[in-house]
């Protein structure tokens, strides 16, 4: 493993990951608290400091061993969740979809901020490839994070905007899969099935809307 590469990607997509994770847990947290769930607050997890949403091991030890174990040709890892309690909730079944979507939602807005922040790149003439090059991962590491977490099988966001979608008794049977969520997620995603019928498509998708958006942009610079 060549280490100035690994220096060189870790510089690019510090900021950007880091950014991405808090925000993204943050946004839970707030909504949860609009949507009357205060446990978030209660424990100090309703905050934009990545010290409070950074798991050792999933936000740290498992990206670099998959790193260094793949040659970068595979990443995994995860933030430590915002806690939500979701009969708290004033309307639970409806509420929990906003809080869900939060998190998502918040990653398609800075892919948005990081493509218009390569607008501004441009139109200062700025040619500094690492700025470039940090703005296009931010978009990246944002869409992926996106696509991923909108996948419909809980744990994950889009596992519980499927519950909270579903009538009661199939939201039911969707939410029994939550203790093993993590696990049957974890082998779709090394099968490939994940990347090739969810997160490749989605991300399209993402980035066509993200074009749409800033060709305008781009034109007035021309």
């Amino acid at each position: 493993m060549d280490l100035a590469n690994l220096i060189q990607t870790v510089s690019l997509y510090a900021l950007p990951v880091l950014f991405a994770i808090t925000v993204h847990e943050a946004a839970h947290g707030y909504a949860a608290r609009h949507f009357g769930d205060n446990t978030a607050y209660l424990q100090g997890r309703m905050t934009l400091n990545p010290l409070k949403h950074i798991d050792p091991i999933g936000t740290i030890a498992m990206p670099l061993m998959l790193y260094f174990a793949t040659s970068g040709a595979f990443l995994f890892g995860y933030a430590k969740p915002v806690p939500v309690d979701f009969g708290a909730l004033r309307n639970p079944k409806r509420d929990m979809i906003w809080v869900a979507l939060a998190g998502p939602a918040s990653n398609f807005m800075q892919a948005i901020l990081w493509a218009l922040l390569l607008v501004v790149l441009a139109g200062l003439n700025v040619q500094e490839p690492f700025f470039i090059k940090m703005a296009q991962a931010g978009i990246l590491v944002n869409l992926v994070m996106w696509a991923f977490n909108l996948f419909p099988l809980p744990p994950l966001d889009g596992g519980r905007i499927l519950v909270g979608l579903l009538p009661w008794k199939q939201a039911q049977w969707v939410s029994r899969i939550e203790p093993w969520g993590f696990f049957i997620v974890l082998a779709l995603v090394l099968a490939g099935v994940v990347g090739a019928l969810w997160l490749r498509p989605l991300m399209s998708l993402g980035y066509t809307l993200i074009n749409t958006l800033i060709s305008p942009l781009l034109s007035l610079l021309r």
